[in-house]
């Protein structure tokens, strides 16, 4: 469940902590018209850089140009953060960060494994998040929808929204 005082107090670490727990996000480039595709993140942290495996033969990797703006939305593992971030993406064939995040479900999808003439891997660096986090407790929902319900002017307190830029 999200902490709501961690996204108030430390909002950044809230972000790597739910995106620490999603399987998966959309990914696509800021100026394509093709939209955002499933992808799963594997975060390096200490460096604010989320990596993803791919293959060099999509139209997202074909779409990547030197300066390139890429989006990657998450809903969280229980649908309690939503999240938009924004930053640079690059191709990064790094085969150091390759060997760190290979595990048996990456290795289904390229049959020559970790050396797969296919294989590559795009770097994502946000600058930016928007999110949302919002009460899982369905009490204090159903209150404060009540209370909003009988007082025309009062919009319900369920959640945070926050726009962090990472620094």
């Amino acid at each position: 469940m999200v902490s709501l005082s961690t996204a108030k107090s430390d909002p950044e670490k809230l972000i790597w902590d739910e995106l620490d727990r999603v399987s998966a996000g959309m990914l696509g480039l800021e100026t394509h018209s093709f939209g955002l595709q499933p992808m799963a993140p594997n975060l390096d942290i200490a460096n604010k850089t989320i990596w993803f495996y791919t293959s060099k033969d999509t139209d997202l990797v074909s779409a990547i140009t030197p300066g390139a703006q890429a989006l990657f939305c998450v809903v969280g593992k229980d649908h309690d953060f939503h999240a938009m971030l924004r930053g640079a993406i690059s191709i990064d064939p790094d085969p150091r960060r390759i060997d760190e995040y290979w595990n048996s479900v990456v290795e289904a999808w390229f049959e020559g494994g970790k050396q797969d003439p296919n294989l590559t891997m795009l770097r994502f660096q946000p600058d930016e998040c928007n999110f949302w986090a919002s009460t899982g407790n369905l009490l204090t929902f159903g209150w404060e929808i009540a209370k909003a319900n009988l007082d025309p002017e009062k919009e319900p307190d369920v959640g945070v929204h926050r726009h962090v830029a990472f620094v």
